[in-house]
């Protein structure tokens, strides 16, 4: 356990009042007299730290020191000793201490020293966990999440990236299913070998089975030369099957074979391929669904699900949309400062999105195409469909301090921006819509800031 101290010393009183006043301090203690109790209780338990005496009935505990830590350089140590000297305390702390103390000594002493080691292992620990997350980020910096969810998936990748077992990836359309599937391939070991990405709901199931294992020379017409399918061009690399809930029964039977023996022929031929390939898959519905319904082999299921990874739809992480807009925003937005007005950004987090990420991207890329040279964006601006889902208005109700020209002043620029929306950015059409002249609406533009 974390907490556990192993105290190694012949001395009875003194073991027993401090074996029970480090219990009292939430220490969780195992006591031994010699050093080979000590050896054999260091063998079946992990210890936080060991306080030991330098001279035992058994050898010197100072070496003692050095084989624990030699054993597991992460335990700390304490030395304890009724013959004090510079030159012990000194050999004590080339033997790698960390602290030295004199008997007698009060046993509030040792526990100040153990708090103060908890807290130096606490800080080692957010340490190692920021640069781990530091590592992650630079890694998976293609997705975007700082949500519990996001943030388990992402860890879920880092750790599983490193071994070869097949992944399916699962969630709904648009969670980013491929940004994932690449990201695993990129902390992988076959980083630098190809990935290759293969959209199973595409083909037809003659064309699918050709594009992953290819065809000989002959094999049907029109196959004038031979082509290496999918597989081979993935060898020593990983391949990505996206939407294999769409992939045919037939198909998957040689699938299945790939993933058993890792083998296979092409289209029309006789010679058998061997292929040392990692396959990531996604499915967008419930595979388990279709095994009961027989559209999908419960063997294949078994052998793609060997890790799951479940990326969570955006109406269950709302916390990262901000974080997707300033993303989108810096990708479109061409180096030019846009923001979202509050009233906006409300509405975009409380959309549902049932498209998810690609549906929000997509937004965020026509609202700034049609927002012309405004760098402050209004609910007017967004897509009717979204706002009526927020069931909100798109000017909000006047502060009860607000000046009636601030106020008028927000409605006519929500007014002028909901129009020039409505005629894709047309100023000529906006203007005999909004009854003025091309000149005056130019002038409002300027004017509103738009």
């Amino acid at each position: 356990m974390d907490n556990r101290v192993l105290i190694v010393d012949d001395e009875h009183s003194i073991v027993t009042t401090l074996r029970d006043d480090l219990t009292h301090a939430g220490y969780a203690v195992d006591t031994a007299q010699t050093i080979q109790h000590a050896e054999n209780l260091l063998t079946s338990n992990d210890y936080f730290c060991v306080i030991t005496d330098i001279r035992l009935p058994d050898g010197n505990g100072l070496a003692f020191m050095e084989r624990a830590k030699a054993s597991s350089p992460c335990i700390n140590t304490v030395v304890i000793t009724g013959y004090g000297s510079i030159e012990s305390a000194v050999s004590a702390m080339k033997h790698g201490a960390f602290d030295f103390v004199l008997k007698p000594f009060y046993n509030e002493e040792i526990i100040n020293i153990l708090d103060k080691l908890s807290e130096i292992d606490s800080l080692k620990q957010e340490n190692t966990l920021l640069r781990r997350q530091i590592h992650t980020h630079s890694s998976l910096k293609k997705i975007i999440g700082k949500s519990k969810k996001m943030q388990d998936v992402l860890s879920l990748i880092s750790t599983v990236s490193l071994s070869d077992a097949s992944i399916l990836i699962t969630g709904e359309s648009g969670t980013g299913k491929e940004i994932a599937a690449g990201a695993i391939h990129e902390l992988s070991p076959r980083s630098s070998r190809a990935f290759i990405k293969m959209n199973c709901a595409v083909f037809t199931p003659s064309l699918l089975e050709d594009e992953l294992f290819g065809h000989e020379k002959g094999a049907f017409t029109g196959a004038v030369n031979r082509k290496a399918g999918r597989f081979e061009l993935a060898n020593g690399g990983s391949i990505f099957l996206d939407d294999i809930d769409d992939m045919d029964l037939n198909t998957q039977v040689k699938l299945l074979r790939v993933l058993q023996e890792r083998e296979f022929e092409r289209v029309g031929g006789t010679n058998t391929i061997k292929v040392d390939v990692r396959i990531i898959a996604s499915s967008k519905t419930d595979l388990r669904t279709l095994v009961e319904k027989g559209a999908f082999r419960e063997d294949l299921f078994y052998r793609l699900n060997v890790v799951s990874v479940k990326l969570p739809p955006l109406r269950e992480r709302k916390e990262d949309i901000p974080l997707l807009i300033d993303h989108f925003v810096q990708m479109y937005a061409k180096n030019k400062r846009v923001v979202f007005d509050n009233n906006a950004l409300d509405t975009l987090i409380e959309y549902e999105w049932p498209g998810n990420i690609r549906e929000l991207e997509n937004t965020i890329e026509g609202v700034l195409a049609v927002a012309g040279v405004a760098d402050v964006l209004s609910p007017a601006l967004l897509p009717d469909a979204i706002c009526h889902a927020h069931g909100g208005k798109p000017v909000a109700e006047p502060h009860e301090t607000e000046e009636l020209s601030e106020y008028v002043r927000e409605c006519e620029r929500v007014h002028i921006c909901r129009i020039l929306n409505n005629v894709n950015g047309s100023k000529t059409e906006a203007a005999r819509i909004l009854g003025i002249s091309r000149k005056s609406l130019w002038q409002k533009i300027k004017k509103l800031n738009l």
